[in-house]
Parts: structure tokens; sequence; C-alpha cells
């Protein structure tokens, strides 16, 4: 009975294994009207290098990558996760006004370079200087990391 349970998780490990990192280049037209939308208001002048859907075990995810080397990432609906402007500035607009605030309150004349959505409501941002700075639910400080 050990052998089978055994070659049962064996079997599926391999199966989720071969699903994960299963990307794909896709066009531009091809991803969800929201994220289109949202990088037509968001980053007009910028030209879009790759666009990739990922089909990961629980569904699908986008990454589109631009030619000056910044990179947006989205879920499934189209909603994004993660937007890393490593040459530019992060549109402002993507930035809760309350991180914005705390950002302008003590670290003047530092901009956000990136922003990633968190589990419950958690954001994570990193600044130009490297400063890596992780907000709660309510936008509260909980963690800096350099």
């Amino acid at each position: 009975m050990k052998r089978i349970i055994l070659l049962f998780l064996c079997a599926a490990t391999v199966l989720i294994t071969a699903k994960a990192g299963n990307d794909r280049p896709i066009n531009f037209d091809q991803l969800p009207a929201q994220s289109q939308q949202m990088i037509k208001k968001y980053f007009p002048g910028q030209s879009v290098a790759l666009v990739k859907m990922e089909r990961e075990f629980v569904g699908k995810s986008y990454e589109v990558i631009f030619t000056n080397g910044n990179k947006a990432e989205f879920d499934k609906k189209g909603i994004w996760k993660e937007i890393d402007c490593k040459y530019t500035e992060l549109p402002s607009e993507l930035v809760p006004p309350q991180i914005t605030n705390y950002v302008r309150t003590n670290y003047r004349d530092v901009r956000i370079t990136k922003i990633e959505k968190k589990s419950r409501n958690r954001h994570e941002i990193e600044l130009i200087n490297g400063l890596e700075l992780k907000f709660d639910a309510k936008f509260n400080v909980i963690d800096i990391d350099d």
C-alpha cells in the first residue's frame, strides 16, 4: 500500500512539474482586455517587445516585457500583480496614495521603481536606491530591506 501511495505521489509531482513553467509567446491583442487598457493608459509611449502567457496548475498568468526592460505581470483576469520599471519611474497612479505619501515623507526625491501586490492586500515596493518596503493591508510599513 505504501508503494502505491508513493508511486501516486511521484506521478502527481511529475505532472505538476510538467505543467509549471509552460509559457509561450502570444500577441498583445491576446492579453485580457483589462491588461491591454492598463498598458495603453499608463505606458503609452513604450513599445512592447514580448508578451508571454504562462499556463499554471490553477490557471494562467501573463507577462509583458517592454523594449526598455520594464515588465508588467498580470493574473488570469488581466489585473496587474507586479510592475517593474527598472529604467523609468513607475506611473504614480498605480501606487496607492498612502504608499506614495509615506515615500514622499520619509524618502524625499527617491522614486518608486517597482510595485508588487501580495496576498491579503499587502504591497511591496522597491525604490530607485534598492530599498524594499513592505506594507500590510492598512498600508502600515511591516518590513524594510536594503
